[in-house]
């Protein structure tokens, strides 16, 4: 019932920056948190940032200075703006939102950084 609409992916060079969006739709009650989690090849997914309905933030040290993540409560929207972007950055990125019960996480996006 509940679905994650994710976009803004895509290729650009290293130093460039995009803007993620996902747009939650649904019967969704009870929010605690939205937040993009990425998986590079051959490695586990990881956190890269959350925030909470209060607009508490959480951030992996490896994007503190480089990424903000924000949201709009009425819309049930996330959203990343990643600047200074690196090569090691690229992986495919994940949309997740949580509420007390369950999780649910959107179909992923790529985003690929060149040198």
């Amino acid at each position: 019932q509940v679905q994650l609409v994710e976009s803004g992916g895509g290729l650009v060079q290293a130093g460039g920056s995009l803007r993620l969006s996902c747009a939650a739709s649904g019967s969704i009650f009870g929010i605690y948190s939205m937040g993009w989690y990425h998986q590079a090849p051959g490695k586990q997914r990881e956190l890269v940032a959350t925030i909470t309905l209060s607009g508490s933030t959480n951030y992996a040290d490896s994007v503190k200075g480089r990424f903000t993540i924000s949201r709009d409560n009425a819309k049930n929207t996330v959203y990343l703006q990643m600047n200074s972007l690196k090569p090691e950055d690229t992986a495919v990125y994940y949309c997740r939102l949580t509420t007390l019960r369950r999780t649910y996480w959107g179909q992923g996006t790529q985003v690929t950084v060149s040198s």
